[in-house]
C-alpha cells in the first residue's frame, strides 16, 4: 500500500370541551407555583465560597472518607490523585476504584436498585450516563467553586455534573522507530512501511476510541478502515496498551490512546494534527445524591477544579477557560478538528454506536482478552 491511496482519499474527502378548558386552567393554575418553586431551586444552587481548608474541615468532621469511582484502563493510573490526595488532605482517606467507565455506570445502576451504593463521586467517560442520572434525580446539584469559569459545554448549568479533565485521543509513535518520514494523519497508517508495526485499542470495546475510529472513517471513507486491517494491527483492551507497546518497543504506532501533545518526552510523540480529526472531550463528574460522604465529595469536586489542579493538566489543557496551563496550545474547543462537541452527541445515540461497534468488528475481530483492571464484580471499594 503506498501514500498514493492516502492522497486519493483525502481529495476525494474534500470534494367535552367546556370541561376539559376548566381542567387544563386548573392544571396550569397548579402548576404555576411548581414551577416558579422549581426555578427557584435551581436559582439556589450557588457556586462554592468556602475555601479548601472549611472544606476540608468539613470532610473530617463527617467521618474523613472519600470514594470515587474512576473511569480507566489499570489502577496505576489513580496513582498520581492518590499520592495527591493524601498530601493536601491526610486526615480524609480515599478510595479510587479504576474501571471501565461502561461498567461502573451499571454498576452503580445496580447499586442504587439494590441499595448498596459505593461511590460518593463517578468521574466517567460514559458522557450520556450523566444527563440520565440527572433526570432521575440521582445527582447532588452542586457548583464547585470555578464553577462559571469552565467552558460551557463541560458543565451542567444547574450543577448536576461538572468535568474536571480534558482527555484527548489521537495517535502516536516511537520517534527513533519511525524516523524522519513519521506519519502526519491518520491516512498515513495505510502505507505499507507500517504493516505489522501499529498497536490499538479496540473501537468494538471504548466508545471514545470507537468515535475516533468513526471520524477516521468518515474521513477518508471505508476503504481506509480495510486498507488499515490489511495493516495487521496488534488489536487490545484498555486505552494504555497502544501507548505501552510503543513505549515498549513492541510496536512503533499506536492508535486510541490519550497523551500529550506539549510532553518532552524524546522518545514518544503524541500527534495533534493540524486539520486531521482527532478526538477530545471533558471528563465528566458528579456527586450522587445518596452519597454517604458528601462533605469528602464537595472537596473533592473543589480540589480537583481548583487553579492549583488545572495549571497541573498533563496534557495542558484545562476545562476552566481563564486557566492556560501551555502558553503554546490553545483552549482544546478551538481545535475544531477535536470535535468536542460531537462526542457528547455520539455517545447519545447508543443504537449508531451498537451498529457502529458490530461493523468494526466485522473488519478487525472480536474483542479478544480479560479488560485491563480485572473483574471487580459489584461493589469494589466497599
Amino acid at each position: 500500500m503506498s501514500t498514493d491511496f492516502s492522497r486519493r482519499r483525502l481529495l476525494a474527502a474534500g470534494a367535552g370541551a367546556g370541561v376539559a378548558l376548566a381542567g387544563a386552567a386548573a392544571g396550569k393554575a397548579s402548576a404555576v407555583p411548581a414551577a416558579r418553586s422549581s426555578a427557584a431551586s435551581l436559582r439556589g444552587v450557588r457556586e462554592e465560597k468556602r475555601s479548601l481548608d472549611e472544606l476540608y474541615a468539613d470532610a473530617v468532621a463527617e467521618g474523613g472518607k472519600l470514594v470515587l469511582y474512576q473511569g480507566g484502563d489499570v489502577d496505576g493510573q489513580a496513582a498520581g490523585v492518590r499520592a495527591a490526595w493524601a498530601t493536601a488532605f491526610p486526615e480524609v482517606e480515599l478510595t479510587v476504584v479504576v474501571d471501565y467507565s461502561k461498567y461502573h455506570d451499571v454498576r452503580v445502576d445496580n447499586q442504587l436498585a439494590t441499595g448498596t451504593l459505593v461511590p460518593d463521586v463517578v468521574q466517567l467517560q460514559t458522557l450520556q450516563d450523566f444527563g440520565r442520572w440527572k433526570h432521575e434525580g440521582k445527582l447532588l446539584r452542586y457548583k464547585p467553586a470555578g464553577f462559571s469559569e469552565v467552558h460551557k459545554g463541560f458543565k451542567d448549568p444547574d450543577g448536576a455534573w461538572t468535568s474536571l479533565m480534558v482527555i484527548a485521543f489521537s495517535f502516536m509513535y516511537d520517534i527513533q522507530a519511525v524516523g524522519a518520514n513519521a506519519p502526519r494523519t491518520p491516512a498515513d497508517l495505510v502505507d505499507a512501511r507500517w504493516k505489522g508495526a501499529i498497536a490499538s485499542s479496540y473501537p468494538s470495546d471504548d466508545d471514545a476510541v470507537l468515535y475516533l475510529y468513526s471520524l477516521y472513517q468518515r474521513t477518508y471513507g471505508w476503504d481506509w478502515v480495510s486498507a488499515f486491517a490489511a495493516q495487521q494491527p496488534q488489536f487490545a483492551r484498555g486505552t494504555n496498551t497502544p501507548g505501552a507497546a510503543v513505549t515498549g518497543k513492541q510496536k512503533a504506532i499506536g492508535v486510541g490512546g490519550s497523551g500529550s501533545a506539549v510532553s518532552a518526552s524524546t522518545t514518544l510523540k503524541w500527534v495533534l494534527p493540524d486539520q486531521a480529526p482527532f478526538m477530545a472531550w471533558g471528563q465528566r463528574a458528579a456527586i450522587l445524591k445518596q452519597a454517604a460522604h458528601p462533605a469528602a465529595a464537595k472537596l473533592y469536586m473543589n480540589w480537583q477544579l481548583s487553579e492549583a489542579r488545572q495549571k497541573a493538566a498533563f496534557n495542558g489543557w484545562s476545562v476552566r477557560e481563564d486557566i492556560t496551563p501551555s502558553a503554546i496550545l490553545k483552549p482544546v474547543w478551538d481545535f475544531p478538528n477535536a470535535n468536542v462537541d460531537g462526542f457528547p452527541t455520539f455517545m447519545e445515540d447508543r443504537a449508531e454506536i451498537e451498529r457502529l461497534k458490530q461493523t468494526f468488528s466485522l473488519y478487525f475481530g472480536e474483542v479478544k482478552g480479560d479488560p485491563s483492571p480485572g473483574w471487580l464484580g459489584l461493589h469494589p471499594g466497599r
